[in-house]
């Protein structure tokens, strides 16, 4: 058991010079007495102690057989216990964090795909990670938080020899942490990384905020993610600086955890940055008197409606970045003021080299839309056993994100879809973060996310889920013709959905891929959207008219008159032949915009009703409709 006065050890001679044990041990070494971790309740934990428990639990651990290389698969709630857990695991060996909501089937798989040996958790909490453990042979480690003392401070369970200050530190080409891939499309791949790779990462995330010892980080990210652990915690010791180790994101306690903390940043992902707005107005005294200088974003794409709202709120900039998990985080940034930031922009390379590619693997120029590509000493040295995969990622020594996106010529990022998010509609090529912008431009929308949606004839069509305001009401059809007006007609989501909350990822993220089954669409009847949930036959001339031009130019059997035009496979292409044809049968023209604005076979038949009875179209009227 780790007990007794947690003074700091003496570095290990086995330690390298870009290793986490190397920077706790120089920043203990440099001011022990400086604050290090705090967290809700607790006292705070200060550098000479943080690096004392992370050298005892290490040496502890060694003592009970882990060894450089090995693999301790970490459940733990977030919190400074975690922090800790996470350092000093990686500090001697190899770090492996699970997020402790996986139920016993996922954590199977994990823990037997990392080949962990050991399985560190809290004692007292249940988690089927114990007996999925036990029943693999792995050895289990409880850990048992000292409450009465400062945040991050614990006991470990079992005797173990007496206390060795030293311990065999890792070395700079050691890996310290594996996670897994998302695996959204595929089987979840293995990403390595070093000891290298988080010390670079660390140094590029704290040289690109400015930090220094007097910045304290509000961590909400997920300690078992890399945003978390690589820009929230070790970017913030990497600079001498303070984090908060809260028990994870809770919008409720957010402004509270800014009043009793102080902090001068925090970072999050798009989704927590919108719940924040959201109750931000309730507390204005808070933020009047917070001494935030900065706000990060990373891991999805900001709205520039979030990051303009976040800058007129807080008064303070957003520095917009981009990372991923094989670049141990952080890939490009934002600069601070004074230097240019560029909403829709991730910023300039910050720490690895960034460039474009095409599919043959040649560099594009700026401007040119290609594959992002990177390489760096933050980078991956490839997914562990693939060689499939790392054969496909891997060109010419740089790493394929599989990002799509374009340098312009003042050396900035913009990315506009994962390519696997690109969605295809009939040949046409969607970024489902333009549509997402548009939608949150209606007054009524908090949140959009677009997604594809299988579709029997075109491949794919898209679909929108959305978050309406508190208050607020709108339509499927009135946000669908809201869109309708400000994006060609193939973009207009076939379908919007109305949620109380998004589907999300275990980081907070939205994720595209799979929501359209997640969310019940892949049925037929009952999930068709406004308009089309049963065949209507045509109950007058002019719908008539109009259902057999709409079948016959989609080259469908039939048409009903709340059929969707999208929906049923329509385009702009394709509304201007209906339109010229109807000109020609009726003498009326229905302008493309007004086409779109009412999508369905009645809609266009009320409003055909209403130019006859203005009258014919005026020579010529029709021409310049038909072409835009």
């Amino acid at each position: 058991m780790i007990t007794g006065d947690l003074r700091p050890p003496p570095a290990s001679p086995s330690l390298g010079t870009e290793t986490i044990a190397e920077l706790l041990a120089r920043q203990a070494g440099r001011n022990p007495a400086a604050l290090a971790l705090l967290a809700p309740g607790r006292a705070p934990l200060r550098y000479g102690r943080l690096w004392a428990q992370v050298a005892a639990t290490a040496a502890a651990l060694q003592a009970r057989g882990v060894r450089r290389g090995d693999r301790v698969a970490i459940v733990l709630p977030n919190g400074p216990e975690m922090a800790v857990a996470f350092l000093a695991v990686a500090a001697g060996a190899t770090a492996a964090p699970l997020n402790p909501t996986y139920q016993a089937k996922e954590f199977d798989f994990y823990l037997s795909d990392l080949g962990a040996g050991t399985l560190l958790v809290q004692a007292g909490e249940s988690t089927p990670a114990v007996a999925v453990a036990r029943a693999r042979g792995m050895a289990i480690v409880e850990l048992s938080p000292a409450l009465e003392a400062e945040a991050g401070i614990f006991r470990l369970d079992g005797e173990y020899p007496p206390a060795d200050p030293l311990f065999a530190g890792a070395a700079a080409s050691d890996v310290a942490l594996v996670l897994h891939t998302s695996g959204t499309t595929s089987r979840p791949k293995i990403v390595p990384l070093t000891q290298t790779n988080l010390y670079a990462s660390a140094g590029n995330i704290s040289a690109s905020l400015g930090l220094t010892a007097a910045d304290r980080c509000l961590n909400v990210m997920p300690l078992f993610h890399i945003h978390g652990l690589a820009a929230a915690l070790l970017a913030s010791l990497r600079a001498g600086g303070s984090v908060v180790c809260t028990p994870g994101f809770y919008a409720p306690r957010f402004f509270a955890w800014l009043a009793e903390f102080e902090p001068t940043w925090y970072t999050a992902v798009p989704t927590m940055h919108q719940a924040i707005l959201a109750r931000a107005v309730d507390n204005r005294e808070v933020i009047r008197r917070s001494p935030l200088r900065l706000i990060r974003s990373c891991s999805a794409a900001l709205p520039p409606q979030v990051m303009a709202g976040l800058e007129s709120t807080f008064r303070v900039p957003v520095i917009e970045a981009y990372g991923m998990t094989e670049a141990a985080h952080q890939i490009a940034s934002n600069p601070l003021p004074p230097g240019r930031r560029k909403p829709g922009s991730v910023g300039m390379a910050s720490g690895p080299q960034v460039a474009i590619m095409d599919e043959a693997g040649l560099l594009l120029p700026a401007g040119t839309p290609g594959e992002i590509v990177i390489r760096g000493s933050n980078v991956t040295r490839g997914y562990e056993n693939n060689p499939t995969a790392n054969q496909s990622a891997f060109a010419g020594g740089w790493f394929r994100t599989g990002d799509q996106g374009y340098l312009d010529s003042d050396g900035y990022l913009h990315v506009t879809g994962r390519l696997k998010e690109i969605i295809n509609r009939g040949g046409e090529k969607i970024s489902p973060r333009e549509v997402d912008e548009v939608l949150l431009d209606h007054p009524a929308v908090a949140q959009a996310v677009c997604f594809a949606l299988p579709h029997p004839t075109l491949g794919e069509d898209i679909a929108a889920a959305v978050v309406l305001r508190p208050g607020a009401a709108a339509t499927e059809s009135e946000i669908r013709e809201f869109a309708a007006r400000r994006l060609a007609s193939f973009k207009v989501p076939c379908r919007v959905l109305s949620l109380d909350e998004i589907p999300k990822g275990p980081t907070g993220k939205a994720q595209r891929i799979g929501l359209a089954q997640r969310l019940g669409l892949l049925e037929s009847e009952a999930t068709q959207p406004e308009g089309k949930r049963e065949f209507a036959p045509p109950r007058t001339a002019i719908e008539e008219l109009l259902a057999g031009l709409w079948a016959e130019v989609l080259g469908l059997e039939r048409i009903g008159i709340h059929d969707g035009f999208i929906q049923s496979g329509g385009d702009s292409i394709l509304a201007t032949q209906i339109v010229s044809r109807l000109r020609q049968a009726l003498g009326v023209e229905l302008s493309l915009p007004r086409f779109f604005e009412a999508p369905t076979v009645a809609g266009q038949a009320a409003l055909v009703e209403e130019l006859l009875a203005e009258g014919p179209a005026q020579p010529g009227e029709g021409d310049t409709a038909a072409t835009g």
